[in-house]
């Protein structure tokens, strides 16, 4: 029987999401015998945090489903056991590597990683708090159906239960290491008021998370499809290829990991920077590692606070840092893809060293490029005027802060990822 960890972090209201998960959680049982650790990693405030667990314990009993909810000072408290038994240097900076103050897709990510470890499961399957499941013929469009029986398995053994196979035939005997799909509805980033506004600005400003040297037309075609997942078209029946899955048609918030991938390398545990969960879709692709793609999109939408006095500036900082991450993450990217096979060991699994030493190689990088960005942003934000302006006037005083941030992202994500094994494997036992 398949132990798998089915997991929501969250840090805001969101019953509907836990009791639309649980089902799920039994959806896998039912159908493929599944042992479903289902975790809800809790970083809410305490009012959000209660309702919460009363949602928990309203959940009906389900055999097969175990539901952990932990908050941050149980998921602290774990990580602080965890690093004490690894003997790993700077133990307090690792905690916050872990656990940061601010808000980290890459982090939340890494703890359900590890707590999956510690459970003993043999994959994680995420999903997020803004978006749920769609609905077809009345019954929930669920993307586990597709991603439970072939992680980890050699892709030779999928490929009769696949629709198609777009596969050279010479990584048949690589085990799956992912399956995912996209969304559909709003834009994953949240600017699309920006293309409302203006749609040359909004050009601008997408276009600056392409490498600086690409040609207009091969960025035009980026800013055009760029968030925008699988459209708005809802789902009518099922499809599934199994191939090199390709970055750009995945969401992190429909996605699973066979553990042989998150045990070797984390995600990067930047924090305030949006896109900072996405690498591991990146390595699993340029390793020549197979996945699944499928079509069990989930549906995306945005919470209003977002758009808030207080949020709306903290959102835009996001998405700046994550343009300027884009420059580090570029080189790490181009050099993944030039190593290919290499990036494997003996065994089929990624090898951590290669990851770190691309990663410290790519902060040697000449920020000239970045410096570009945060004028073109600039320049960008004040054309819009209004809310937009006053951002920009915002970033103009941290600029010095920002760039030397990017930076230091990377040499972080690099420490991490070279004490992970270790802390893998204190998870483990």
């Amino acid at each position: 029987m398949n132990r798998v960890c089915l997991t929501l972090p969250t840090n805001r209201a969101c019953s509907a999401t836990v009791t639309a998960l649980h089902a799920e959680a039994a959806y896998a049982v039912r159908h493929f015998g599944a042992d479903v650790q289902l975790l809800i990693l809790d970083s809410a405030d305490a009012a959000t945090r209660a309702g919460h667990r009363r949602t928990v314990a309203a959940l009906p009993p389900e055999p097969g489903v175990t539901v952990h909810h932990l908050d941050e000072a149980a998921q602290r408290d774990f990580l602080h056991r965890l690093v004490q038994k690894a003997g790993l240097p700077e133990p307090d900076r690792l905690l916050r590597l872990m656990l940061p103050p601010a808000v980290s897709y890459g982090a939340c990510t890494n703890r359900a990683f590890l707590l999956a470890a510690a459970l003993g499961c043999d994959s994680v399957h995420r999903r997020d708090s803004d978006s749920t499941y769609q609905l077809h013929a009345g019954q929930q469009v669920f993307p586990v159906h597709h991603e439970l029986p072939w992680l980890g398995r050699p892709a030779a053994e999928a490929m009769a239960a696949v629709t198609r196979t777009d596969l050279d035939p010479a990584l048949s005997h690589r085990p799956v290491s992912l399956a995912g799909a996209s969304f559909i509805g709003e834009l994953s980033v949240d600017i699309g008021e920006i293309r409302a506004l203006d749609e040359t600005v909004h050009h601008d400003v997408v276009s600056l998370w392409a490498p600086g040297g690409w040609p207009e037309d091969r960025t035009r075609a980026l800013v055009a499809e760029s968030f925008t997942g699988a459209g708005t078209a809802p789902f009518t029946g099922d499809h599934s290829t199994l191939t090199l899955v390709d970055p750009m048609r995945v969401d992190m918030c429909n996605v699973a990991f066979d553990r042989a991938v998150y045990e070797r390398v984390p995600l990067p545990p930047a924090t305030d920077t949006i896109g900072s969960d996405y690498f591991l879709l990146h390595l699993v692709h340029d390793a020549g590692l197979p996945g699944i793609l499928h079509n069990r999109h989930i549906e995306n939408f945005h919470t209003p606070e977002r758009r808030t006095a207080t949020g709306f500036p903290a959102y835009q900082r996001r998405f700046v840092k994550f343009l300027l991450s884009m420059l580090y993450f570029h080189d790490v990217y181009d050099r993944m893809a030039a190593e290919g096979a290499g990036l494997l060991d003996e065994r089929q699994r990624v090898r951590p060293d290669r990851i770190v030493a691309f990663l410290r190689e790519s902060t040697t990088l000449d920020r000239t490029e970045n410096i570009w960005r945060l004028d073109r942003v600039d320049t960008a934000y004040r054309k819009l005027g209004g809310r937009y302006a006053d951002f920009a006037h915002q970033l103009g005083a941290q600029r010095d802060q920002l760039l030397d941030q990017a930076e230091q992202d990377i040499h972080s994500f690099a420490d991490l990822t070279q004490a992970w094994p270790a802390l893998m494997e204190a998870a483990r036992t």
